[in-house]
């Protein structure tokens, strides 16, 4: 059995928990929390619970710990400070820091014989491996990634981290011309803000600043300033009776032409529809936990992102059997 730990208590802290129950080689040991250790109750018979603070006294009984804190400031910390203690499996989503953070993971890995995947989920992750593969087949093509309609969970959480804001959650939308056109191969030249529009609807707390949080929220880097952003500002009763699901989805298109002349036109598109962000990144998470696993038990260490595990290493099965009833 795979010993795990889960740290971070929340939408995919609880994740974890539930698609450890459904992968039969591993098991939960503990949840770390920055809570009163004594205020949780997990779902998981026998599982303990613990402080954060306490991770590395427990370095002997974790075989791999999956963080789910966020990525604006969770993770960047979390990560190359828990490698030290476990092998480690986190989901940092913000594209534009992931070779920062990977360098980071790789270092304090390296230092301590663990490996460290970064960047696990479906975007990236899923969405990356789908934009490798159809690199590499479709070698003189163009790439589309379109998010949503649905909730993303790394932008939410970025936005309850400014002052004043009580709780949140914001909506990525594609623009439908735009994948109407990538659709019918017309292979249009986009700009960040034509692809996608923003939605966010904030509880503020009582006497904030309205106008510094709309202006906070649409000017912050990496997550807003590129995009045309609405803001909406509505009470707790409103979001949790409205917005209280965390769907999500979206598609990974190329478009190529092969042949002498290259004559001949093709789209590889991948798609996911998802009832649940976090249920569905959290068992990405746990295949990829395996994965971490076996590595380090190979000798391996280092910080790893989702290109490099060998797709065997990530199932249950056998390779005998995944060549059985996969090939």
């Amino acid at each position: 059995m795979i010993r795990i730990g889960i740290l971070g208590y929340g939408n995919l802290g609880r994740g974890v928990e539930a698609a450890v129950k459904h992968n039969p080689d591993t098991q939960l040991k503990a949840v770390f929390t920055r809570r009163d250790p004594a205020s949780l109750t997990v779902k998981t018979e026998g599982a303990a619970v613990y402080s954060a603070d306490s991770l590395g006294t427990h370095k002997d009984e974790i075989d791999v710990l999956i963080l789910c804190g966020g990525s604006a400031t969770d993770l960047p910390e979390q990560t190359p400070e828990a490698v030290k203690y476990f092998n480690v499996v986190d989901s940092f989503d913000t594209h534009a820091r992931v070779p920062e953070h990977f360098a980071n993971v790789d270092k304090a890995a390296k230092e301590t014989g663990h490996i460290g995947i970064i960047s696990v989920g479906w975007d990236p992750g899923m969405f990356s491996l789908a934009r490798l593969y159809s690199n590499v087949i479709l070698t003189d093509g163009n790439d589309y990634t379109f998010w949503g309609r649905g909730v993303s969970q790394g932008h939410s959480d970025a936005i309850r981290r400014i002052d004043g804001v009580k709780d949140a959650r914001q909506y990525t939308v594609p623009v439908p011309e735009a994948v109407e056109a990538v659709r019918a191969g017309r292979n249009p030249e986009l700009t960040t803000r034509q692809k996608h529009t923003r939605e966010c609807y904030v509880v503020a707390e009582e006497g904030a600043d309205l106008a510094r949080i709309e202006r906070e929220i649409k000017t912050m880097p990496n997550y807003f300033a590129d995009y045309d952003t609405t803001v909406h500002f509505i009470s707790a009763e409103e979001l949790a009776k409205e917005h209280a699901g965390l769907p999500h989805g979206g598609s990974v298109i190329r478009t190529g032409r092969t042949g002498w002349n290259n004559e001949n036109s093709h789209t590889i598109e991948y798609s996911l529809k998802l009832d649940s962000n976090p249920e569905f990144t959290t068992q990405v998470l746990v295949a990829f936990a395996r994965a971490a696993y076996r590595l380090n038990q190979k000798g391996e260490s280092g910080a790893k992102t989702v290109f490099d595990i060998p797709p065997v290493l990530l199932s249950a099965q056998t390779p005998e059997e995944l060549r059985a009833h996969l090939l």
